[in-house]
């Protein structure tokens, strides 16, 4: 199974049923994965606090949901986190391309990666960096993980984790 599948696959058997997506190189892979799930409603979003109004939205009518999205965005969203997600104990998986980072090749996407892991820690956002394509089998867990807790969880894939995969 590929980790795109594996990916899928845990979203699924953790009965998330709606999943938001902002559009990313690295992520194409995993979008596309859940485009071909029956079992997964997915909407892309223009904006990713857009997309998590939209996940609030599916979680207030009964349906589990995630957002997949990229790091840059991190500073847009922290209000939606605050005031909406985490003000209604809302479970949100967040599977995020962590660009910036060593391997970078896009020179702009430098200045959010230094600021991400920090403003996750001061929101009290669980946070996960999977580095290598087996870290993927810490999925499930964290996926529990954050559905019993009704907490956001922030699981950051670098570049490597997307070359491996």
């Amino acid at each position: 199974m590929s980790v795109n599948e594996k990916i899928v696959a845990d979203l699924v058997n953790n009965g998330i049923e709606f999943v938001t997506t902002v559009p990313c190189k690295q992520l194409a892979g995993v979008i596309d994965e859940i485009d071909r799930c029956d079992a997964i409603y997915h909407i892309p979003a223009n904006k990713e606090d857009e997309g998590m109004g939209l996940c609030a939205g599916a979680s207030m009518g009964g349906k589990r949901s995630a957002i997949i999205m990229q790091n840059t965005a991190i500073g847009v969203t922290i209000n939606t986190l605050v005031t909406l997600i985490q003000y209604y104990h809302i479970p949100l998986p967040m599977l995020i391309s962590y660009r910036g980072e060593l391997g970078e090749p896009v020179a702009c996407q430098v200045e959010m990666a230094v600021h991400t892991k920090a403003l996750l820690a001061q929101l009290n956002i669980p946070t996960y960096h999977f580095h290598a394509a087996a870290d993927v089998n810490e999925l499930d867990t964290i996926l529990k993980h954050c559905f019993m807790s009704k907490k956001p969880v922030a699981i950051l894939t670098d570049a490597s984790f997307w070359k491996g995969a």
